[in-house]
């Protein structure tokens, strides 16, 4: 069974435990601006922009995933601990592109650009890689 991409917008109470154990073993610079999971779960949902990776009616993964002028932005993409290197953030971003290919708009990394990781990440994608805070 594949993971499905979804924008998440009415979480079932297992969907806000699921992405609450998401974000929770996340470096505090990946939830920034926010101080805390829950805040940016929250933002997220506000905004529209919360999508996930459904595996057997579970969340495994999520990102924010917002449009503008200029194109889109992917952001705080993060995968449960338990569950990482089994393709999950790899289907997240394929979902992003298809979006963004869809529009004919290029896909951008939003995140801390001082984090190494991140660097890497933005080089190994082929990602143009934004400050968070721009």
């Amino acid at each position: 069974m594949p993971v499905i991409v979804e924008t998440v917008v009415q979480p079932s109470a297992q969907d806000r435990s699921d992405l609450e154990k998401i974000y929770a073993d996340a470096p505090a610079w990946l939830l920034a601006p926010y101080p805390d999971a829950a805040s940016l779960i929250d933002a997220g949902l506000a905004g529209g922009w919360l999508i996930a990776g459904r595996f057997n009616a579970r969340l495994l993964g999520a990102a924010w995933l917002r449009q503008d002028a200029d194109g889109w932005n992917l952001s705080h993409l993060c995968v449960r601990k338990i569950t990482r290197g089994r393709g999950v953030g790899q289907r997240l971003i394929a979902e992003a592109r298809q979006r963004a290919g869809e529009t004919c708009q290029p896909l951008r990394l939003q995140a801390p650009t001082r984090q190494l990781e991140v660097q890497a990440l933005a080089r190994r994608l082929d990602l143009a890689l934004v400050d968070l805070t721009d």
